[in-house]
């Protein structure tokens, strides 16, 4: 029998798997693809990204580029695994999502403590156990979840944005470019369709008035609407039609603003611009940027060629919605991630509340320390409030329970960086305070806990 029992083989189980191994204990990761589907995947790999691909930026003057540097520090395998197969995105971690996935499972795979059991978990056993069953837990776990926590689920609607063939996308008219010359190639590693005033509104009108699917439960197939009742939409995440609705210029502020772009062949700036992010290593496919959707597949073919430069655009991947389910972590969990009714079960992942790739991962990362050092007899540990990983844990544990929702990584989770002195700072420069303060006290940190 393994040290540890770890639930899901997403991000956040393959961390906490590795991190067990990796203080020398035996792991029985399980997951229950291909055998039983979630209704989001479409393959079998270890670590598979169902949305975006990218994981956010890389400059440390953004709260999501700390997160990921604190994650190298910690050894985050699945970080290293996504620098290896990194994209060129402008300053993003962007990577080919299939030689991502393809590299954590090698890894995992190849790890001699770490045995990978494809087998749907339908019952919490006994024993240290990390949970990472994710936001497509299973209908019997999650039921199995209920029991165990005595509340009802907590869900919210998650989209993913369609991805379309390469040279399908006419460069005639869409250019390239990366925002304020950002990026790893001299003429951007985005590709960038403009629009004007005209056809920035056509468009707008096109897409509120598109058909919408029914919401549809992944578990049971039974539909549920058309829209998702108040709050349960995540923010970070919006279908763009329901950003859409919120005001003719939401878009043109939010994913369509042209700042820091500049097409020179036109004679004048975009109104709006709709990005595309490189998806593949070959540079065959590319990501909608921001335009995860809930349209009926023919209405997103119709309203997205309409865009200037996808008239004859390929859909290798159309958008889709899915739902989430968390748990309210404010009233479940310490922060250290421990269920608080049992101290050798764990939880991790997007399951907590914690949102986006990154966040994910570190939970993992900290669930699976914590269940090593609990099995070798040691004491778990919280991390430092000032440390990314530290707060985002804080802020799930510690959240109003009557309005928990999914949480990102930003730098108002942190504690407030003092001795600013009278200069006024830009947001960048703060965010580097920020940063540099965080990475200090986490070397300082490290050295006190590490084995």
């Amino acid at each position: 029998m393994a040290d540890v029992v770890v639930i899901g083989g997403g991000l956040a189980g393959c961390e906490a798997a590795w991190q067990i191994s990796e203080r020398g204990l035996t792991v029985d990761l399980y997951e229950m693809r291909p055998y039983a589907t979630t209704g989001a995947h479409i393959g079998a790999s270890l670590a598979e990204l169902v949305c975006s691909n990218s994981l956010g930026s890389n400059h440390l003057d953004r709260a999501s580029g700390l997160l990921k540097q604190e994650l190298r520090r910690m050894g985050s395998l699945l970080i290293q695994c996504a620098d290896q197969t990194a994209l060129p995105a402008g300053g993003a971690l962007a990577v080919d999502r299939e030689a991502f996935a393809r590299a954590v499972t090698s890894a995992i795979e190849a790890n001699s403590r770490i045995r990978v059991i494809r087998q749907e978990v339908v019952a919490i056993p006994g024993g240290s156990t990390v949970l990472a069953s994710g936001p497509l837990t299973s209908a019997r776990l999650a039921g199995e979840i209920g029991v165990l926590t005595g509340c009802q689920q907590l869900y919210f609607y998650d989209a993913i944005a369609p991805i379309v063939a390469a040279d399908t996308i006419d460069l005639t008219i869409a250019f390239r470019g990366s925002r304020y010359g950002r990026g790893e190639r001299s003429e951007g590693d985005y590709i960038n369709c403009p629009l004007t005033e005209g056809e920035y509104s056509a468009f707008i009108d096109a897409l509120v008035f598109a058909e919408r699917v029914r919401h549809r439960d992944f578990e049971n197939g039974i539909e549920d609407g058309v829209d998702a009742g108040p709050g349960e939409y995540f923010e970070g995440c919006l279908p763009i039609e329901v950003q859409a609705k919120r005001g003719a210029e939401a878009l043109a502020y939010g994913p369509m603003r042209p700042v820091g772009l500049a097409d020179l062949r036109a004679e004048r700036k975009p109104y709006a611009v709709v990005q595309l992010r490189q998806d593949d290593l070959a540079g065959t496919l590319y990501n909608m940027v921001g335009f995860q959707t809930n349209l009926t597949y023919p209405e997103q073919a119709r309203v997205f060629r309409a865009i200037p430069g996808l008239q004859n655009a390929e859909f290798v991947r159309y958008g889709h919605m899915h739902r989430n389910t968390f748990i309210n972590s404010p009233q479940l969990l310490k922060p250290t991630l421990q269920f608080n009714q049992r101290a050798d079960l764990f939880f991790a992942g997007q399951i907590t509340g914690v949102e986006g790739y990154a966040g994910n991962i570190a939970t993992g990362l900290l669930a699976g320390i914590n269940a090593a050092r609990l099995v070798k007899g040691g004491d778990v540990i919280e991390l430092p409030v000032t440390s990314m990983i530290g707060a985002l844990c804080h802020y799930i544990t510690h959240a109003n329970p009557q309005s928990f929702q999914p949480m990102k990584a930003n730098f108002g989770l942190l504690p407030a960086l003092e001795g600013q002195g009278s200069r006024k700072k830009s947001r960048s420069e703060r965010g580097l305070d920020y940063s540099h303060r965080s990475l200090a006290e986490l070397a300082t940190y490290i050295e006190d806990w590490a084995e």
